[in-house]
């Protein structure tokens, strides 16, 4: 088959970033009125997720370093739903990977699944919390906010989802979703955040908002009252800042890689115009034809949570597929279409010619094709020709060079990386 010809393009961005993570964080939380609310010596849960959040570590470990100099005992605890396979050795894993240890961190960890019901909604939903964090003086809660990769509403991804869903564990998160399944995630994360924050003794939260080059862009630290009021606000914000395929249509899109350290949802739904719930895009996501996934990352030890919005993916991807892992994600969160598997192909040749046979009557040559490395890394991408009008009419795209062939080894995989 003959491919179409590729060229190299990068988009300009220019986004705020925070110059010094960890002097930031600390300089927030000093700035709160903690006095007479912090217990001297209390015992202060705080969170630590498996979202892949930029300069975690960082943040985490100021955030704890803080709290100590204020007089407080902090510790951490995983609040990441199921992640890790459901059990407290897994996701003390999870953070690992992260950096996120004892020793780095100064602060012991203390994973546990076991849960206590704090509430039960008016409609049947009972709350569940971690039982270290509920058994603490305080709780600190640490996130990034952003849109979510399975519905919309005015609280998505961020500090209340974390208290919900992450704090819930396994059982918890298990609940929270099939509630869901009846009364909509848009309602349910601030319908029980707001009971959770009236039960617990939520002390403050530290959110994050991330750039288009996923790097911390700003800080804000929040009192509990607060953060109800102060989600919606930031959501929009995040929402603005996010990267994206600057495409509104490709006949094929070619991601190199799905993760959870990615995106929640392995590649971000938001990015790819894809959603793995009944929830309908947003009226301006993109529309692609066709999906090539070609391998997972790394930090997601098997968990391929997104590859039921590909098409077509690879035999190196499906090698690496931890069934466990994906499938226990994807139950609790009482969402099967990510998790479903995509035609796969012997080599990444193989997979790119047999996409551009189903992309209707357009010849594979004059294919509107983009390739990118993850979800994330979307400021370097490879174009194909039939897409040069829209990058020569846009200021903000820069063609680097080409124009150049798909580059293949003797087996049949691709040359080379995007960047």
């Amino acid at each position: 088959m003959q491919l179409p010809k590729l060229y190299r393009i990068r988009r300009t961005l220019n986004p705020p970033v925070v110059a010094d993570v960890a002097a930031e964080v600390k300089a927030a939380i000093r700035k709160l009125p903690l006095a007479g609310r912090l217990k001297p010596g209390g015992r202060v849960a705080v969170t630590g997720g498996s979202r892949g959040v930029a300069n975690i570590a960082t943040i985490l470990r100021a955030t704890c370093d803080t709290l100590k100099e204020l007089g407080a005992s902090p510790f951490i605890v995983p609040a990441m739903g199921s992640h890790g396979g459901a059990t407290a050795e897994g996701q003390l894993a999870v953070l690992a990977r992260y950096g996120i240890t004892p020793e780095s961190m100064g602060v012991p960890i203390l994973s546990s699944m076991e849960t206590v019901e704090i509430a039960r909604m008016d409609w049947g939903l009972p709350v569940h919390v971690d039982r270290h964090a509920s058994e603490a003086d305080h709780i600190v809660l640490v996130n990034r906010i952003k849109p979510h990769t399975g519905f919309h509403g005015s609280i998505e991804s961020g500090l209340i989802k974390m208290l919900v869903i992450g704090l819930g564990k396994h059982q918890g998160a298990r609940l929270a979703h099939r509630a869901a399944i009846d009364v909509g995630l848009a309602r349910m994360v601030p319908e029980v955040g707001h009971v959770s924050l009236g039960k617990l003794p939520v002390l403050f939260g530290v959110a994050t908002l991330e750039n288009a080059r996923h790097q911390t862009a700003r800080v804000e630290v929040l009192l509990a009252e607060d953060l109800e009021a102060a989600e919606p606000r930031l959501l929009q914000e995040a929402r603005s800042l996010m990267g994206r395929i600057p495409f509104g249509f490709l006949h094929l899109l070619i991601v190199d890689e799905i993760g959870k350290e990615i995106s929640g949802g392995g590649m971000d739904s938001n990015v790819i115009g894809r959603m793995p719930t009944n929830y309908p895009p947003a009226l301006d996501a993109p529309k692609y034809v066709r999906i090539l996934i070609r391998d997972l990352t790394v930090k997601t030890a098997g968990n391929a949570v997104g590859m039921g919005l590909a098409d077509f993916a690879t035999r190196r991807l499906a090698d690496k597929v931890d069934f466990h892992a994906t499938y226990t994600n994807v139950l609790t969160a009482s969402v099967s279409a990510g998790a479903k598997l995509p035609v796969i192909f012997e080599t990444d040749r193989d997979a790119i010619e047999g996409a551009l046979k189903t992309i209707g009557l357009t010849e594979p040559p004059d294919a509107k094709v983009a390739r990118v490395r993850n979800t994330l890394a979307l400021e370097v991408l490879h174009v194909s020709e039939a897409l040069l009008p829209e990058v020569r009419g846009r200021a903000d795209l820069t063609i680097l060079d080409g124009p150049f062939d798909f580059q293949f080894t003797d087996a049949g995989d691709l040359v080379g990386s995007v960047a």
